[in-house]
């Protein structure tokens, strides 16, 4: 019996002394590895350390570079040719596909028209996808394009003094009253550059569907950056008197020809292959929102005026400012004639390359008459609506 139990404590002994020195050995194996472990996190934290110690470096060197390069080429330019410009590199990273194919049209504020929509595209080789991921959180963006449909856009090469350019330009609502350039929105200023804002309807890839848009199809793009009311929305900001009257450029009225709607099913067939609507009355829609404002220019408002004095008796106005007594016929006169001229006038306006013609008479009610193909360059593209059905539900 006592053998048995010597024996039974030499076996738990021997196991104890065993386990003890099995974890001594694997103390001693990973006091081993945390010291390997921790030399090497040393190491690694120095070469970072110099590594940030060099590309700080380098970057400085770059900077000073980048401005002596800069001071050279300003220099480098003739005397007769040096403007004292500064340049920078800015280049498109993007272009919009837009429902307005022309200029014509084409809403002189964003957002006025809440169904115009745009795709814009980004040059992948320049902006990565991967650069949009979060402004589908946003619910509108600010954008950076180009006027670059300007007709006087070749004065940006002359020097100032042989430029042109105009201090002042002429607004719409002030029926062609002048003000400052820089206190208007006119494309026609020192730098081509506009900024708009448009709501943010869906991303995709490279792409964003815009809506609310006031851009030109091609227009290109410098800079996109998301809208954020609480620094972008200014509540005591003021404007002046002349802007506070929306219904200025507003239309009385707009109707659709009896034939209209079956020559816009004509057109879908071919349409709604490169369309961003859904249907031929989401788009008929669009074409009411647009023409809700009067979209012509000042000199297409003042035409039945000045074609009525061109065509008419060049003795109308003269004998109302020399009899008295005919002063009153006369100006009746000369406003029916005005009217009867004005709602003959056909004016076009082309969207998705549709081609919509329509009439406004002289106390602007709109008569929308036909709608056909335009002629237009093929390698125009759109982005339909198909390809965004999935993202707008």
């Amino acid at each position: 019996m006592r053998g048995n139990i010597s024996e039974t404590k030499w076996l738990t002994v021997t196991a104890i002394t065993f386990t003890l020195t099995a974890i001594s050995i694997s103390a001693y194996a990973l006091k081993r590895k945390w010291n390997h472990m921790s030399s090497k996190i040393e190491e690694l934290e120095a070469s970072l350390k110099s590594c940030s110690e060099k590309c700080a470096s380098e970057r400085q060197g770059r900077i000073r570079a980048q401005q002596a390069l800069r001071e050279e080429v300003t220099k480098s330019q003739p005397k007769s040719e040096n403007l004292n410009l500064t340049c920078y590199p800015m280049m498109p990273i993007g272009t919009v596909h837009s429902c307005f194919s022309t200029r014509n049209g084409t809403p002189r504020q964003p957002l006025l028209v809440p169904l115009a929509r745009a795709c814009l595209v980004f040059n992948t080789t320049r902006v990565p996808p991967a650069s949009l991921e979060g402004l589908e959180e946003y619910s509108h963006c600010w954008i950076l394009y180009v006027f670059h449909l300007n007709t006087d856009i070749d004065k940006l090469w002359k020097h100032p003094s042989k430029s042109g350019f105009k201090a002042k330009v002429r607004v719409p609502r002030l029926k062609g009253g002048r003000k400052g350039v820089f206190a208007t929105r006119s494309p026609h200023r020192p730098c081509p550059i506009g900024l708009t804002v448009a709501k943010v309807e869906a991303v995709q890839g490279n792409m964003v569907l815009l809506s609310g848009v006031d851009l030109v199809d091609g227009t290109p793009v410098l800079d996109l950056k998301p809208y954020i009311p609480y620094c972008d929305s200014i509540r005591e900001a003021t404007v002046p008197n002349w802007l506070t009257d929306d219904n200025l450029l507003s239309v009385a009225s707009i109707s659709f020809s009896e034939d209209f709607t079956s020559a816009l099913e004509n057109c879908w067939i071919v349409a709604e292959k490169k369309s961003l609507y859904a249907s031929p009355g989401e788009f008929q829609s669009l074409i009411k929102q647009v023409l809700s404002w009067d979209i012509r220019s000042l000199s297409q408002r003042n035409r039945p005026h000045d074609a009525l004095l061109k065509n008419e008796n060049d003795e109308l106005l003269g004998n109302a400012s020399d009899v008295d007594d005919h002063e009153n016929e006369t100006v009746v006169h000369e406003r029916e004639q005005n009217a009867i001229y004005s709602s003959k006038i056909i004016y076009h306006l082309i969207l998705e390359g549709l081609d919509v013609s329509y009439r406004i008479d002289h106390v602007g009610h709109v008569i929308v008459d036909n709608v056909s193909h335009a002629v237009q360059d093929n390698k125009r593209s759109f982005f339909n609506y198909l390809a965004w059905k999935g993202k707008m539900q």
